[in-house]
């Protein structure tokens, strides 16, 4: 059975919220359709509005699609996302089991993401996106405050101060 666009959606979306509570977070949806976002991500200090989106497996390639496209009484309208509409995408590679967090700042006015799973076979290295590096567990990350020289405790030493 080949699945429909619809249907990729869904189990996109559905695998995506199943791994983030999986991960501990709470993951809300939206009451209504056809917001720029899918779930809501609550990581504890912070809420990220994400896109769920279908990844394809082309070879050692993650492929993700992150524009939209919609039918309007003119036509389809395609668009791409902004950081004022949404946080980032989250993707669901079916073929690899995995989902995959993006923050907006790697989709912002992209048609397309690719993640690599190997290396290029003609020794690209310049400019390649890991998948590695994109787990969707690296949302909760972005939530957790930094420690460390970036408190603010006064001068250093403290006993400098009078």
């Amino acid at each position: 059975m080949e699945l429909t666009p619809g249907r990729k959606g869904a189990i996109a979306e559905t695998a995506i919220a199943a791994e983030a509570v999986a991960l501990g977070l709470d993951v809300y949806r939206p009451v209504s359709e056809g917001g720029r976002y899918d779930l809501i991500i609550d990581t504890g200090p912070r809420l990220f509005r994400v896109q769920c989106k279908w990844a394809a497996l082309r070879g050692d390639v993650v492929v993700i699609g992150s524009r939209t496209s919609r039918l309007t009484p003119r036509g389809y309208v395609r668009t791409t996302y902004s950081a004022a509409e949404i946080d980032g995408v989250a993707a669901h590679c079916a073929a690899l089991q995995r989902s995959f967090w993006l923050p907006i700042h790697l989709v912002e006015r992209q048609g397309l993401v690719h993640l690599r799973l190997r290396p290029a076979r003609n020794g690209q290295q310049q400019g390649l996106k890991w998948a590695a590096q994109y787990p969707l567990g690296a949302i909760a990350q972005l939530g957790e405050r930094v420690t460390g020289s970036h408190e603010v405790a006064g001068s250093s030493p403290a006993s400098s101060i009078d």
